[in-house]
């Protein structure tokens, strides 16, 4: 997919706003794949690190959609607005009556609009992103696919997206910047995405809890260039927080 053909634009006639925070509900979550780049493809999950300073990126949970050399492109899944579809789209007919509040994907073109829809049967004209899980860009689509007035519970509509060029993620990752984890249809369309996060995270401590991760840090004790001996994790953490979130370049 062309990043020139990614998403289309849309009238935003609100303010975007987010809810305070809420109660952790209880939920379980797959365990954490790794923080190898390795594992970094189009369907897994970021979990942002707590070191992850930047505004447009702390406590994210983000689904990439696309990973090709043309770049990296990922989806917010846990900053629900309180903009209804209605007013996002307000140039579909079909989607006029819609309530169900958009989520804003990311800092880059905000104008720029994506659906995220669950479907057992493949959607002609959009892209799978994996398993159930289908990315849909265009408006023809998007028209077609709310005219259908898919359950709020299964689709899901983002302004704006996260950007990366494949060189800048797994830079982000190696730093230690965001956890991967396997997609998941329940964690996309969960119904508290403000508890995303802490949960996820969660799992990530419990996962090496007793134990320092092996790639967590690359090393823990380094010699400076006059032979003194610093922890790393505070260089470490000092870079992470001066990452700039994912943005791609000029």
């Amino acid at each position: 997919m062309s990043l020139q053909n990614f998403g289309f634009f849309a009238v935003l006639a609100a303010i975007v706003a987010f809810p305070a925070e809420r109660a952790v509900s209880p939920s379980t979550f797959r365990t954490v794949q790794s923080k190898s780049v390795e594992g970094l493809r189009a369907g897994k999950l970021l979990v942002a690190s707590r070191d992850l300073g930047d505004p447009n990126f702390q406590k994210t949970v983000i689904l990439l959609v696309q990973y090709d050399p043309q770049g990296v492109i990922g989806l917010i899944l846990n900053r629900r607005t309180k903009v209804p579809l209605s007013r996002v789209l307000e140039d579909l007919k079909a989607a006029k009556d819609r309530s169900d509040p958009v989520y804003l994907g990311g800092p880059v073109q905000t104008p720029l609009v994506f659906g995220l829809l669950k479907s057992q049967a493949k959607i002609e004209g959009a892209e799978r992103v994996f398993g159930t899980v289908y990315l849909i860009s265009d408006k023809t689509i998007f028209e077609k696919t709310i005219s259908t007035r898919p359950d709020a519970g299964n689709f899901h509509v983002y302004m704006g997206y996260a950007g990366w060029t494949d060189v800048q993620l797994r830079n982000e990752v190696e730093l230690g910047a965001w956890f991967i984890f396997p997609g998941d249809v329940s964690t996309v369309f969960n119904t508290d995405p403000d508890s995303l996060w802490p949960q996820m995270i969660r799992q990530t401590e419990m996962k090496v809890a007793g134990r320092e991760p092996a790639n967590a840090y690359p090393s823990a004790r380094q010699e400076d260039r006059g032979g003194r001996g610093h922890d790393a994790r505070t260089t470490t953490s000092a870079r992470i927080a001066g990452l700039t979130g994912g943005m791609m370049p000029e």
